[in-house]
């Protein structure tokens, strides 16, 4: 299905290819800060003309270039910045360097926030430019802001440099048709020939000049246009987090596009105020039609070739301000990789997907913005109060990162630099305070309260990994040894047929010290037939008979299991499986034995293996059973890294009488791997098992261990697949690990003569209450 929607997976080799020129740098992380143009003016006046009537039009021009001051301000800023972490220079990265893990999560919080809702606000005025020219389709804003998003969400699932494609020609189209329209109203407005919008009667009535007395009430209101319109600035630190996907030099290539993106939008925003300024346009009330969309139809007209300019505009602003969400889905999943990389989301943040982007990043993103957008209707409106708060936190902590660290430091020109950020800093958390509290009542509040919540939840997400890796690899050099424990084979009988047979020879194979086949039935009358047959035709196995007539087999097979379990003994429990499972098979058959097996969960030393008979001894085959016993196998072992569960499966399978054992490694990341490489050598001589790297060039780990495992069965009988897995208390901590074990597992379910074996570890009492955890098990007593 991954290849039939996104195309053949680019290889991780291909990495360094997949980088991005300045001109398509540009265009992806550009467009958020571009298309605030099309919005931050519009939102000035909103505030202004209910307040103060025609002033709005005199005080929206030094609004929009204090805006641009300190749009020029954070752009020298970032510049040191890029130059001090060429590798990536966001928010998140400096102000963990300079202040600490627990202040970076919330510059990170609050700018993941607000790229969640860059991608709202953008789609959502978008979407507003659509119905300026169709009205028509107003009442459908909701929907067509949910199609734009996952479109958009599409567009960069295919990758960096083909969403660079997708997504720079419009975007270099809106740029041009904007400069176009501001160059043509300034001539016609300075000629002459474009005379200012009548005023409505409520504006012309208003006072053109503040009174002295409601001085401070202006000031407020000034205030409040101002945190509006600052909106203009969020996208600035864009390229800071995206310096890795640039070209080499990545550094000065991101410092370059970094002016190129400052110079476009102070022209292109100055020249809309000034046009707005002079003509008195007034927003409409319904947001039906955007100001920039006023402003092109006194300019162009809507007919002939001005007419064309005209839609032209309108087309090119859709474009881009539905395309500004890009810039969030070209950061938003970078920045989750980094707080997952230390322990602070969920660690398949940090897999890079199909296309060696950060696959579930963009769906994340694509889901929140969705949830967004429904709950505020798709209003701009009602978005932007929600909206700069955090981009202004992130640019106050980054900017005084830097600050500290040039004091810290003290390299060549760090007086220079200092003076840059240290006004960055301040400059910023004086709008930050700004927008706090003149959008608090707004809407702010909710932003305020949503960032310290989350950062409680990612430092309970860390605490939870740093537990569960003091728990596994605490002490494991004093664990890597290959001692053998004796096993117990249990064998869960249904019916006297081929498939009980097949599942009898397994545990024969693996030489355990005893053998007991188990059969639990519902009635007596089913016990008493098996019971015959087994004694008729079984093998020479002992058959233990469990009756539950309350058909609760889990329980049954759990007391029975816990009966038989002591510390310093091995449990394989083994079931069969028919060699092809399909969905109709699964609702038809739903009480199989390898959903029985997950009442085992929480036995410490208990193992389950599912065996799987070749297509010419399955059940077709019954009426010519036969007891043969399958030569020695070959056991692999799947290894992740080198910790506590992968010593237990080494142990485990080195006390089953297998023909060799080996360690297996799917490589998806080089660095890992080299890691695990040298893990295994230091502690090689006592584990007494050889480790392989097999190369995965897609990331697609259950495809390649299937593909290893097939070549392997081409030399041998039957192959055993040792699958550690460790016992996650709680559903939320499950969450936090990926699902690529049941990938592993569904990947080999068709192959015959492939059996997987999960040996489970329990995490500690310590590890399992860092989470709220489940009851511990019932206590096993010999």
């Amino acid at each position: 299905m991954k290849r039939l929607v996104l195309g053949r997976p680019i290889a991780t080799a291909r990495l360094e290819h997949e980088r991005l020129g300045k001109p398509t740098a540009l265009a992806i992380f550009s467009s958020d800060n571009m298309s605030s143009v099309a919005y931050a003016t519009e939102e000035i006046l909103r505030v202004l003309i209910p307040a103060a009537g025609v002033t709005a039009f005199a005080l929206v021009l030094p609004i929009s270039a204090v805006i641009v001051l300190i749009e020029a301000i954070l752009i020298f800023s970032y510049r040191q910045t890029i130059k001090a972490y060429p590798t990536a220079g966001g928010a998140y990265i400096v102000t963990k360097e300079n202040f600490g893990l627990l202040p970076a999560q919330v510059a990170g919080v609050a700018l993941l926030t607000d790229y969640v809702l860059t991608v709202a606000v953008s789609v959502a005025a978008g979407v507003q430019a659509i119905t300026s020219v169709a009205p028509g389709l107003f009442p459908y804003r909701i929907l067509l802001s949910l199609v734009f998003i996952w479109l958009i969400a599409y567009g960069n699932l295919l990758g960096v440099r083909e969403s660079g494609r997708i997504f720079a020609f419009p975007t270099y189209i809106f740029i041009v048709s904007l400069y176009l329209t501001v160059a043509v109203g300034l001539y016609d407005v300075l000629s002459g020939h474009l005379r200012p919008f009548p005023l409505q009667g409520q504006i012309h009535d208003q006072p053109h000049t503040l009174t002295l007395g409601a001085g401070a009430v202006g000031i407020f209101i000034v205030m409040r246009a101002f945190a509006s319109g600052g909106a203009a600035v969020t996208g600035v630190e864009a390229i800071s987090n995206g310096v890795p996907a640039f070209k080499k030099p990545e550094w000065k290539n991101a410092q370059t596009t970094l002016v190129y993106m400052g110079l476009v939008l102070g022209g292109s925003f100055l020249g809309v105020s000034y046009l707005v300024h002079r003509l008195h346009v007034i927003p409409i009330a319904d947001e039906s039609k955007s100001v920039l969309a006023q402003l092109g139809q006194a300019i162009y007209g809507s007919h002939g070739f001005g007419g064309i300019l005209y839609l032209l505009l309108q087309v090119s602003t859709t474009l881009i301000l539905i395309l500004a969400a890009n810039t969030s889905f070209a950061d938003f999943p970078r920045l989750a990789s980094f707080h997952a990389g230390d322990a602070f989301l969920p660690r398949q943040f940090t897999k890079r997907g199909h296309k060696l982007v950060f696959s579930n990043g963009i769906l994340a993103l694509a889901g929140a913005a969705t949830v967004v957008v429904i709950v505020f209707k798709a209003s701009v409106t009602n978005l932007i109060p929600l909206y700069a708060l955090g981009v202004f936190t992130s640019f106050t902590l980054s900017q005084a990162g830097m600050a500290r660290r040039h004091l810290r430091l003290r390299e060549p020109g760090w007086r220079a630099g200092l003076l840059v950020n240290g006004l960055g800093a301040i400059s910023t958390a004086v709008v930050d305070v700004i927008i706090a509290i003149v959008k608090f009542s707004e809407g702010a509040w909710m932003v305020m309260l949503a960032v310290p919540i989350l950062v409680a939840v990612l430092v309970r997400v860390n605490r939870i990994y740093e537990a569960e890796d003091h728990d596994l690899l605490e002490g494991i050099d004093a664990l890597a040894t290959t001692e053998i424990r004796p096993n117990v084979a249990i064998v869960l009988v249904d019916a006297m047929d081929q498939r009980a047979i097949d599942a009898v020879n397994y545990a024969l194979t693996i030489r355990p010290d005893r053998i007991r086949a188990v059969n639990i039935a519902s009635v007596e009358t089913e016990a008493a037939r098996i019971k015959r047959d087994w004694a008729k035709d079984g093998p020479l196995v002992p058959l233990d008979q469990i009756v539950c007539p309350d058909g609760d087999r889990r329980r049954c097979l759990r007391d029975y299991v816990a009966g038989c379990a002591t510390k310093d003994v091995d449990i394989t429990v083994i079931f069969s499986a028919p060699p092809r499972i399909g969905a109709l098979h699964r609702i038809l058959h739903g009480r199989s034995w390898s959903e029985t097996a997950a009442a085992l969960r929480g036995f410490e030393n208990v193992m389950v293996v599912a065996i799987r008979s070749s297509p010419d001894r399955s059940e077709a085959a019954e009426g010519r059973m036969r007891m043969t016993l399958h030569p020695r196998h070959r056991v692999v072992i799947l290894v992740g890294r080198l910790d506590r569960s992968v010593i237990k499966a080494i142990r485990y399978a080195r006390s089953v009488d297998a023909l060799d054992v080996t360690a297996l490694h799917v490589g998806v990341d080089p660095e890992h791997a080299h890691r695990l490489l040298e893990d295994w050598w230091k502690f090689g001589r006592a584990l007494e098992t050889p480790l392989e790297i097999h190369e995965c060039l897609d990331r697609d780990i259950p495809r390649a261990v299937g593909e290893y495992i097939r070549q392997l069965r081409a030399s041998a009988s039957d192959v055993t697949v040792v699958l550690p897995r460790t016992d996650y208390a709680g559903l939320f901590q499950r969450l936090l690990h990926d699902r690529t074990s049941r990938g592993i597992t569904e990947a080999l379910r068709d192959e015959p003569g492939v059996h997987v074996v999960v040996v489970p570890y329990q995490l500690s009492s310590e590890a399992r209450s860092r989470h709220l955890a489940a009851p511990e098990p019932e206590a096993i007593s010999p």
